[in-house]
């Protein structure tokens, strides 16, 4: 179902999960005059809390999925996990932005990365890998060290591993449930870095600043705006992010993980992309006159997008498990801002909340 005119405040939009991506965007819906509608199969999702009306079931459930499309006016998902099949269902009957086949692009490793590279877009060189005999074969190709990667289901670090020399490739592909995979190239990175982008329905798109990342652990620690990389690839990243969108014909924001390679003639390389709202974007919330929140609410509302500005030298600290613990030493900072996501569990690698410090001397450090 194609989308009509653009909402009107009092509209609900319909959100696909229940994290803190999706209690964000209720958030910021509701800072807009429109209210939110949370479909989840869990009972203690976070986002819950923020929102009067929800849907508890499972994303199999076509009649919960039909009941939930018609209090509806607009659907969108906070995590690019949510089932094809349940989003194309949804389609039928309500907007569904951004749309479903962008989630069959982006929920499969190998159809994204032959989508980037029938761009014209560097990625790290891939070879499709189902069997541990195909995997010898593509390290001989590959070489190492190299990163054995499951197809689907796979983030902070989940469903994947490093092959270096001395790693036993049978128990790489253990490692990985013996699932359908794809092995790249280790790339040799000086940074990582990320651009989230949004794309009206009528496709002007606007970019934020270039974003630094840190991980550890495989989950994404520390973000840095804006990046200590040369305007040449700042322009490059932000250049990439447009015209995957463009791409997609994508209406929403979306985030593009790249690496700035330590040498070489490619200045930027896409690891991934995330066809929703990101971690690395939360810097947004209190560095920028707009955050990602808002303008993924604005583009899938029909209204027009804002133009991004940051408001100085920024940094973005995730509190990744028993790290929320020491959200009062935080609350006495005097540039920090506070995000704590409401979960009922702590558990080691999940995240919990996250501190934005702002810098306004553009000049200065954090």
């Amino acid at each position: 179902m194609s989308a009509a005119r653009p909402l009107s405040p009092g509209a609900v939009v319909g959100i696909l999960g229940g994290g803190q991506l999706g209690r964000m965007l209720a958030m910021a819906a509701a800072r807009l005059g429109l209210k939110a509608h949370i479909y989840s199969p869990d009972p203690q999702s976070c986002a819950l809390e923020v929102v009067r009306r929800h849907t508890l079931a499972d994303y199999g459930d076509e009649a919960a999925l039909d009941g939930f499309a018609r209090e509806v006016d607009v659907i969108t998902y906070e995590f690019e996990n949510v089932p094809a099949d349940a989003a194309m269902f949804l389609a039928s009957r309500r907007p569904v932005m951004p749309d479903p086949s962008v989630l069959a692009t982006t929920q499969d490793r190998l159809i994204e990365k032959d989508f980037i590279a029938g761009l014209g877009v560097a990625t790290a060189p891939f070879v499709r890998v189902d069997s541990p005999a195909e995997l010898s074969r593509a390290i001989e190709t590959i070489g190492r060290p190299a990163v054995l990667k499951t197809r689907r289901f796979g983030y902070d670090g989940k469903g994947q591993v490093t092959i270096r020399d001395g790693t036993a490739l049978e128990a790489a592909w253990r490692a990985i449930g013996g699932r359908p995979a794809i092995l790249e190239s280790f790339v040799d990175f000086e940074r990582e870095i990320s651009v989230v982008a949004a794309r009206e329905r009528g496709g002007r798109v606007e970019c934020f600043d270039v974003t630094e990342n840190e991980h550890r652990d495989h989950i994404l620690k520390v973000s840095r705006v804006p990046a200590l990389v040369s305007p040449a690839i700042a322009d490059a990243a932000q250049a990439i992010a447009e015209t995957i969108a463009r791409a997609f014909d994508y209406v929403g924001v979306l985030a593009v993980e790249m690496f700035v390679p330590r040498a070489g003639e490619t200045a930027v390389m896409v690891n991934e992309v995330a066809p929703r709202v990101h971690n690395s974007g939360h810097w947004t919330l209190d560095g920028a006159s707009v955050s990602q929140f808002e303008q993924h609410i604005r583009a899938i509302a029909g209204w027009p997008l804002a133009k991004p500005v940051r408001r100085g030298r920024i940094e973005m600290i995730n509190l990744i498990g028993e790290e929320v613990e020491e959200y009062a030493r935080w609350l006495a900072e005097p540039h920090a801002k506070v995000h704590l996501y409401g979960k009922a569990h702590v558990r080691p690698g999940r995240k919990m909340g996250h501190v934005t410090c702002v810098s306004l001397d553009p000049a200065g450090h954090i």
